[in-house]
Order: structure tokens, then sequence, then C-alpha cells
């Protein structure tokens, strides 16, 4: 029974990799188990989902600076993040931060909301990686991000 159940888990990640990779999302990579692939599937569909639902949000790409990464209690990658706004009026900020190997492959994926940054000032928050990431070095970079 365990050894159907897990051989079904793996088909399923792999079912969902394959469907975001044919969606244009081709940087996730294949693991062996197929459960790490789902997760990074399922992270980066919700994570552009809640982009898509923005309305009236500007590129705001140049606007946001990441520090150094680094892990939580938990053991899980954390980086803060700080939106810089150049708006005459107060904004809010979506940003996608990607967690990344040292070969540029894609661990995972998050969305942190930086509310209400003052005009023509600035305000940090902290993405986090939605599981530990194992390996090498963990890189952090911002995939989108959206004022508005």
């Amino acid at each position: 029974m365990i050894a159907r159940w897990q051989r079904g888990m793996a088909g399923a990640g792999l079912a969902v990799a394959v469907a975001v990779a044919g969606a244009g999302c081709s940087e996730v990579k294949s693991t062996a188990s197929g459960i790490a692939t789902a997760a990074v599937a399922s992270a980066t569909a919700a994570v552009d989902r809640k982009l898509d639902d923005i309305k009236d949000g500007a590129d705001a790409k140049d606007e946001i600076t990441l520090g150094a990464p680094g892990k939580d209690g938990d053991g899980r990658t954390t980086v803060k993040v700080t939106a810089a706004n150049t708006a005459d009026s107060a904004k809010s900020f979506a940003v996608q931060v990607d967690f990344r190997d040292s070969g540029g492959n894609l661990l995972d994926t998050t969305l942190v909301t930086v509310s209400d940054v003052p005009a023509k000032g600035s305000k940090d928050g902290t993405a986090r990686s939605n599981r530990k990431l194992s390996g090498d070095e963990v890189k952090t970079e911002v995939g989108r991000a959206l004022r508005y």
C-alpha cells in the first residue's frame, strides 16, 4: 500500500512538473523523488497567481534590493527584502523571491508583501523559503516585483 502511494506521489509530482514546464516554467529541475519538483512547481504557480491578481501594478523590480541569505530557527532560508518607493504616495510591493543553487537551478520561490511603504521612503520585509533547502550555497534573486 505504501509503495503504491509513493509511486503515485512521484508520478503526480512529475505530472505537475511537466504541466508547469509546458506552461513556460522550464526552470523547474527534476529530482529523484519528484516531491521536491512538485513543491517548486506548486510554489511557482501560487506566486504567479497572486501576482497576476494584482490590478494596476507597476513593474518595481529595480526598486527592490535583497540582503544576504541566512537561515531561521526552523532551518529555512530567509532574506531581507527592501522596497524603495519612488512614488509620491505610499505604496505596497509584492515581491517574488527565487531561491537558487550555485548552478542557477530553481530550488524554491515565495512571495513577500511589503505594505504601506511611505512616499520616497523604504521599508523592509523578510522572504522565507517554503521548506528547508539542502545542497550547496543558496542564492536569492528578485523574480518579479510589483508596486501598487
